[in-house]
């Protein structure tokens, strides 16, 4: 179908007319905080569920009114998009200013006019402006983002483990150095205890934001976003308890060394209980305390399947147990990646290898990336350089394959196979595709 023409209008908003209506004009604005409601209702309906009041009442907190955008028809909210001002760990530890989007929704009866990619084309542009050179995004449909520059650069590990067959190799987590010095393995040295979730919520934030510079796509939580990770609806529970927490402490001196969030169901059959446990977050700073949860949640009393639906790719549970096909481990999409300020982005991460190379760069969507860019880095000891260039290039791809590349988890050698990357100097893809790999798979630790 054929794009509606755009007219910007003096007050910011914009608004077209509809192909198939002429005598009908949508509105884009920025939202007003009295019109959330309506335009959250809008969003319910375009995903076709309603949320929990407590689901509902968390978002509404988090959102940043100032970042979201709406399309209306006359008084109705037809379509919604907003960005969360995140900081995300990239490549060498670095925390660069992110833009989580997310809350991108269209009415059913205004699919197919142009709605998305206005409040695309507008939500970009307001990015770009802010001197943010990333945006990432949870993606409802993949299909829709790669037009507007987003690629796949994480997945996320699924697992369903048959709690009998299934055991933790503790004796291989002996070692690691965690916790004080003194007598004893470190894993003789991990004790474990039941804690209020909410109580215990400070201290397991602390430890979380030590991890995060440690692996790319990771978030660092501002203030309120503690709440998500304790988000527990009764009427979500599905059958669940509430939810638990237990700690990983170093015995003698107390310093928490991990944490694991997790409800648990009991169900009976004939011949005994077949419960579950549903692993919300394992979070530890070393191997022992890592085993010493993840031994706790396999061996829980009245339950046979224990389930996690996101843990990284590289998870250490999958060497931790001694028969790894028994977790049933899945893969799905994660993370998508988008390249807002090609130069500043490259720039700002590290790379596993020296690399000397022109990227050709091809962004429809947003035109400023288009072109050369000359990208050197002496290694991951080092920065790294990025600037305009009319030299040759060496590599030509579009910026939805620089997406996700960038998080070192996806191999631009596995998007050249695909087609999605072209060598034009010899050598230059191997050379490329070293630097831009990673050692730690890149994850996102929640949804937003």
């Amino acid at each position: 179908m054929t794009q509606p023409a755009h007219a910007q209008h003096p007050t910011g908003s914009s608004a077209w007319a509809v192909p198939s209506a002429p005598q009908e004009t949508l509105g884009l604005r920025p939202l007003a905080a009295a019109d959330w409601d309506a335009w959250y209702d809008a969003l319910e309906t375009a995903f076709g569920e309603l949320e929990s009041p407590e689901r509902r009442a968390l978002w509404r907190g988090l959102t940043e009114v100032d970042r979201s955008l709406g399309v209306w028809d006359g008084a109705v909210p037809v379509g919604s998009a907003s960005a969360f001002s995140f900081r995300m760990a990239v490549p060498g530890g670095e925390l660069l200013p992110t833009a989580g989007v997310t809350m991108v929704g269209v009415a059913p009866t205004h699919r197919r006019r142009g709605v998305l990619t206005a409040l695309m084309r507008q939500q970009l542009d307001e990015i770009h402006e802010r001197g943010e050179s990333l945006a990432v995004l949870e993606a409802s449909e993949p299909a829709i983002y790669g037009r507007y520059g987003y690629g796949l650069g994480s997945w996320k590990l699924g697992v369903r483990a048959e709690r009998a067959r299934v055991r933790v190799a503790l004796a291989g987590a002996a070692g690691g150095g965690e916790g004080a010095q003194g007598e004893g393995t470190a894993q003789e040295r991990i004790g474990l205890r039941l804690a209020d979730p909410a109580r215990a919520s400070a201290a397991c934030e602390r430890l979380y934001a030590r991890q995060v510079p440690l692996r790319p796509g990771m978030l660092a939580r501002r203030p309120g976003w503690e709440r998500l990770p304790l988000l527990d609806p009764p009427g979500e529970r599905a059958g669940h308890s509430a939810l638990r927490c237990v700690l990983a402490q170093d015995r003698q001196d107390g310093e928490l060394l991990g944490y694991a969030r997790y409800s648990t169901s009991v169900r009976w059959r004939h011949g005994g209980a077949a419960g579950e446990v549903r692993v919300r977050e394992v979070t530890a700073a070393g191997p022992a305390a890592r085993a010493a949860l993840w031994a706790y949640l396999l061996d829980l009393d009245l339950t046979d399947t224990v389930v996690a639906e996101n843990l990284p790719v590289d998870d250490p549970l999958l060497h931790l147990v001694l028969d790894p096909r028994r977790l049933r481990p899945r893969l799905s999409d994660g993370l998508f990646v988008r390249l807002v300020e090609v130069g500043d982005a490259l720039r700002s991460r590290r790379y596993a290898a020296p690399v000397d190379l022109v990227l050709e760069v091809a962004d429809a969507f947003c035109p400023w990336n288009t072109g050369r860019w000359h990208l050197h880095s002496a290694g991951p000891a080092t920065g790294a350089a990025c600037e305009p260039t009319e030299a040759p290039a060496a590599l030509e791809l579009p910026v939805r394959a620089l997406g996700s590349a960038y998080l070192g988890g996806v191999s631009l050698t596995a998007l050249a196979a695909a087609g999605l990357v072209r060598e034009l100097r010899p050598g230059a893809l191997a050379e490329a595709s070293a630097a831009f790999g990673w050692d730690t798979a890149p994850w996102l630790p929640h949804g937003f």
